[in-house]
């Protein structure tokens, strides 16, 4: 398949251009807002895509209009040779930013390797920058690898490095201000997530939502006024601002109070090829199947599009009839 395709729309319009692509459902830690804290049950490996799977199907993607594909897990790091997917990725015809997600524990002895394969940005998971708040979430330690990995990516060149936090109300709030002078400091952006329903532990509720809002007010007393900055890209989930004395931007992301649905551009696939039109989807298709059962390539696009057009107006967390997807976000790929 190597002309360009029709591009991926939705029934709303909704162009598809940024492809969620879960490598493994593997973690080496177990934040209670994602996955169970023992006895989880991973894919078996042969479930697995392998790398010339996924690459396939970023290739079918790129030839109708993909342009961008985020690495996830689980944590993606795990995955051995990851740096060769990533090189493999960078060779595709229009696939002009590949980016990763990851906890970072990892990093320091892989950065290197996935910048010299043409890895553009990494995204960050940092909740906190202290020890017990760390275990707390975590369940595991590691806060010290996690910094390590920071400060390698950074040495090594990678001038797009994002740190994701995770708000939780009654858990998180102390942490707001030392993250945000922590990225600050080493001119790092910084988005705070708001608790999504995607806990393995269904803990989730909206009074653990610790919004966008209430975070900004926290920082603006604190470290100064907040202004709305520039949106390049209409379709990102985060509302960027930047302080009025030019210090640095913070972007808060709040699918809960503030959902973003009538611009997303997202497509995902899980670790184990399995298609899904939102996070929050209850369906999915099957594109491990077909690629295993020798399917040519305009057969996995008919999947992909099918999928595309089934996609809902909106995930609907803010509505009363809202019920969450069975599977956890590290099922998922975040």
């Amino acid at each position: 398949m190597s002309k360009q395709r029709p591009p991926l729309t939705d029934s709303l319009g909704r162009i598809h251009s940024n492809l969620r692509m879960s490598v493994t459902d593997r973690c080496n830690i177990r934040c209670f807002y994602c996955m169970p804290e023992e006895n989880v049950e991973f894919k078996p490996r042969h479930e697995i895509l392998t790398f010339e799977e996924l690459g396939r199907f970023a290739r079918i993607t790129a030839s109708m209009g993909v342009n961008k594909i985020r690495i996830t897990g689980g944590e993606p790091l795990v995955r051995n040779n990851l740096a060769t997917l990533i090189a493999e990725l960078n060779s595709i015809g229009g696939i002009e930013d590949i980016a990763l997600t990851t906890n970072a524990m990892l990093l320091a002895n892989q950065a290197d390797a996935l910048r010299q394969a043409g890895l553009n940005r990494l995204n960050i998971s940092l909740d906190t920058l202290n020890d017990d708040t760390f275990f707390r979430l975590s369940r595991r330690r590691g806060i010290d690898q996690v910094l390590a990995g920071i400060e390698a990516a950074q040495q090594v060149g990678f001038d797009m490095i994002r740190l994701n936090a995770i708000a939780i109300r009654g858990m998180t709030e102390s942490e707001i201000l030392p993250l945000a002078r922590f990225a600050l400091e080493r001119q790092l952006e910084l988005r705070f997530i708001e608790f999504m329903p995607l806990d393995a532990d269904d803990n989730w509720g909206n009074e653990a939502v610790l919004t966008g809002s209430d975070i900004r007010k926290t920082i603006e007393a604190e470290l100064g006024k907040l202004e709305p900055a520039t949106r390049p890209d209409p379709s990102q989930p985060a509302v960027d601002y930047q302080f009025t004395e030019g210090k640095g931007r913070i972007g808060f992301i709040n699918p809960v109070s503030k959902p973003f649905c009538e611009t997303c551009n997202r497509l995902r696939i899980t670790a184990e090829g399995k298609v899904r039109n939102c996070l929050f989807s209850h369906q999915e298709w099957d594109a491990r199947q077909l690629m295993r059962d020798d399917a040519s390539d305009s057969e996995i696009e008919q999947l992909i599009r099918e999928c595309v057009l089934d996609k809902k107006a909106a995930h609907g967390i803010d509505t009363p009839d809202f019920q969450k997807p069975e599977r956890a976000m590290y099922q998922i790929g975040g």
